[in-house]
């Protein structure tokens, strides 16, 4: 277990699964916890299984939209009266699609939440987490950013775009005490982007994940709070000396 009273995280994509998994996780080790999602409802759900009292709020917010993310940003430092320690970049979507069949506006969708949504977040909460000494960012890229899979073209692009910008940005910030990581998860169960692929899967032929974990060293699915742990040690100062890293959390799927 880490000990993270005092400290305030910003959480992308909170809402269900496995944002929801990092704010229950963080909120659990004492941390004040700020989810984001543009899911109203869910949000409120989420919040409410979240300790109360711990400092934890919640704000609606398409992290594709910077003017958004500048007021989330707003109402979340008045809300803590201080800056978040850390910023965890989960939102993101996915779907299935070769070249031969992504349309335009997919892929420029999939770019803007999971790439510039990324960059939103980063480009507003990074300038206060310097002036505050330092802090965390853990961005959530995927085993998909590492190698080209079939059918996912703009998933594929937007992942591989969040690990450079991992990389670049740790360089940039080492010297204002920011570390930069990535979680690259492999197959995640009782998500909804694994339920929207198996849905898209099945009507074009193809196995689900359940069919396919037979290929996955571990023999089995991973699960959100797989990510979660591996996002709460990122940010511990168990990792004081790692920046800049990819971390594969794919039982094996994946390994470099």
């Amino acid at each position: 277990m880490y000990n993270y009273a005092g400290k305030r995280a910003i959480v992308t994509g909170a809402a269900h699964g496995i944002g929801k998994a990092i704010a229950m996780r963080l909120a659990g080790e004492g941390c004040a916890v700020s989810l984001w999602d543009v899911n109203q409802a869910a949000l409120q759900s989420t919040l409410a299984e979240l300790n109360q009292g711990g400092g934890h709020h919640s704000q609606v917010v398409d992290v594709s939209d910077l003017d958004a993310v500048k007021a989330a940003s707003i109402a979340t430092t008045k809300a803590w009266g201080a800056v978040p320690d850390v910023l965890v970049n989960n939102a993101g979507i996915g779907r299935l699609a070769s070249i031969l069949d992504v349309t335009p506006a997919d892929f420029d969708r999939t770019m803007e939440v999971n790439v510039r949504g990324t960059f939103n977040c980063c480009h507003v909460l990074v300038p206060a987490m310097r002036d505050a000494g330092g802090g965390n960012i853990v961005n959530m890229a995927s085993w998909f950013g590492k190698s080209g899979r079939p059918n996912s073209l703009a998933y594929c692009a937007s992942k591989f775009a969040i690990i450079g910008m991992t990389q670049s940005m740790a360089i940039d910030l080492a010297a204002h005490g920011i570390r930069v990581n990535a979680v690259c998860p492999g197959t995640i169960d009782n998500t909804e982007m694994r339920k929207q692929a198996d849905e898209t899967a099945a009507a074009l032929g193809l196995p689900s994940a359940a069919e396919r974990q037979h290929l996955i060293p571990l023999q089995r699915l991973g699960q959100p709070d797989d990510i979660a742990r591996a996002v709460a040690f990122l940010i511990s100062d168990e990792a004081s000396y790692m920046t800049g890293q990819s971390i594969n959390v794919t039982g094996g799927l994946w390994m470099n």
